[in-house]
């Protein structure tokens, strides 16, 4: 047993590793949690410092053993990160997505980085990194079709039937928010620093309704918010409230289109305010939503794969 731990020792380091964030947690043998830390030395710092620095200063303020396996996902495995987890082509089983890991090499200890998905269509080419951990650990059913959502800055809308990732598509709904507000007219309108959106702000609610009846056009009306500042006295806050229900709203309208929502609950992957505001538009979308913490999907999805690259055995295997 490892020095600074009652109970059970380590097994294995499960590492959520993104552009400018990542955290650590250390797990035992039965996926239960014995430490955690966060910290501000994601992809773009750890491309200056080094991965591997940074992962072993993480571990060593753990006290964490020195053969501790590591299981990542996120963009150190992305082209510009620690090694280029080569992507997994869907459909593919989640089982399998996981167990194909690939190995950090030079390394003291056996670090492996869960590999992202790729859909090689030629009318709808995309790609995924991390989001796949999340997947695993959603809590979903071995059979049966379920519709995933999972907001954020590149929203991926995610097909799983009997559990393989069957197809997706990704909505810029984030980056749009955050380009429109800042870059186009309607930073006038929205002004430098407004107010948090609330799923109850009627404006939010109205302008999210009127995309969803639109069947998601939402370019006709972008116009429409700095045009209400001026003839409407629309203030800066309710401004952002109607940019993000209208995007929010062309999102869910796009998706649901694209992949055929029905009478299965949607799958909301989300954490937070986020989680508050999908919850809400899918609910005027008339969508029933199941809704799963983020941050707890992709530590369970990294203790999963944990287990498929037999760093932790399965709970009831034999020994």
């Amino acid at each position: 047993m490892s020095p600074g731990f009652a109970g059970n020792a380590p097994a294995v380091a499960a590492v959520d590793w993104g552009t400018t964030r990542m955290r650590v947690w250390l797990i035992d043998g039965g996926g239960k949690v014995l430490a955690e830390r966060r910290g501000d030395d994601g992809l773009i710092t750890a491309q200056q410092k080094g991965f591997s620095t940074i992962l072993e200063g993480h571990l060593a303020a753990m006290a964490a053993p020195e053969a501790l396996p590591v299981i990542i996902c996120g963009m150190a495995g992305s082209r510009q990160g620690w090694l280029e987890a080569p992507y997994v082509t869907v459909p593919a089983p989640l089982s399998a997505i996981l167990a194909g890991a690939a190995r950090v090499p030079g390394q003291h200890r056996d670090v492996r980085i869960v590999p992202g998905l790729a859909q090689r269509r030629i009318d709808a080419p995309d790609v995924m990194r991390g989001e796949e951990t999340q997947l695993a650990g959603a809590g979903l059913p071995a059979k049966g079709r379920q519709l995933v959502c999972m907001p954020g800055t590149h929203s991926k809308w995610v097909l799983v039937e009997d559990g393989a990732v069957a197809g997706f598509g990704t909505w810029p709904t984030g980056e749009l928010f955050s380009v429109l507000a800042a870059h186009s007219i309607l930073r006038h309108s929205l002004g430098e620093h407004p107010k948090p959106v609330t799923p109850s702000n009627p404006f939010f609610r109205n302008w999210c309704e009127t995309a969803l009846a639109e069947a998601g056009d939402v370019t006709s009306r972008l116009f429409s918010i700095r045009a209400a500042g001026l003839l409407q006295d629309l203030k800066a806050d309710d401004a952002a409230a109607c940019l993000s229900g209208l995007l929010i709203g062309g999102e869910i309208a796009s998706a649901s289109r694209r992949h055929g929502a029905g009478a299965e609950p949607v799958v909301l992957v989300a954490s937070g305010a986020l989680a508050a505001l999908y919850q809400a538009a899918l609910g005027l979308a008339g969508l029933e939503v199941r809704t799963v913490d983020a941050d707890e999907a992709v530590r369970a999805g990294l203790i999963e794969a944990a287990r498929e690259n037999g760093m932790i055995a399965r709970t009831g295997a034999a020994p």
